[in-house]
């Protein structure tokens, strides 16, 4: 019964309605914090993997910064992609799904965590064998997500960011 209602409202992704709120506050906090735990997942992917690239290179703070969120994006709308052109979607509709399902979303948690990396005494010189590095990592995450899961389950409620992508799951 729950797909039936989904699908009742999937072609509400494919059209712009302005001041369209069907499904206003339908959003629940467990379909929000899947949603931004699946764009975490993508962004710490994403920024792990730069801050190890820029770390191990000796890059300073700034070109790793860099690195960690471009990584972040693509990691981002990645996994999104993936999960969507399984769906059968083309590549140009998963890519406009990836878009409009994680811009917002990944935009938010990047400055979050970024912004706590750089509030933490220490963090952004701390090496990989730091205790310090990882759990200011894992803080950093831990306030992002906290941050935009009520953004995410505002969007969702909406009919924006990840409620685009819940029709072709």
């Amino acid at each position: 019964m729950q797909h039936e209602t989904q699908m009742d409202h999937s072609e509400h992704g494919h059209h712009n309605h302005h001041g369209h709120t069907q499904g206003a506050g339908k959003a629940s906090w467990s379909m929000a914090a899947k949603a931004t735990l699946h764009c975490l997942t993508g962004c710490a992917i994403g920024e792990v993997l730069g801050m190890i690239i820029g770390t191990a290179l000796g890059w300073g703070n700034v070109p790793t910064m860099i690195l960690a969120i471009a990584l972040a994006f693509f990691f981002g709308y990645s996994l999104t992609l993936w999960a969507v052109l399984r769906a059968g979607l083309s590549l140009k509709a998963a890519i406009g799904v990836a878009l409009a399902a994680d811009t917002i979303s990944i935009t938010v948690m990047e400055i979050v965590d970024n912004g706590v990396l750089l509030l933490v005494p220490g963090a952004m010189d701390a090496h990989l064998g730091d205790f310090l590095f990882w759990g200011a990592l894992a803080f950093a995450f831990l306030v992002a997500f906290v941050v935009t899961t009520p953004m995410n389950k505002w969007m969702i409620g909406r009919g924006k960011g990840h409620a685009v992508v819940h029709q072709y799951h």
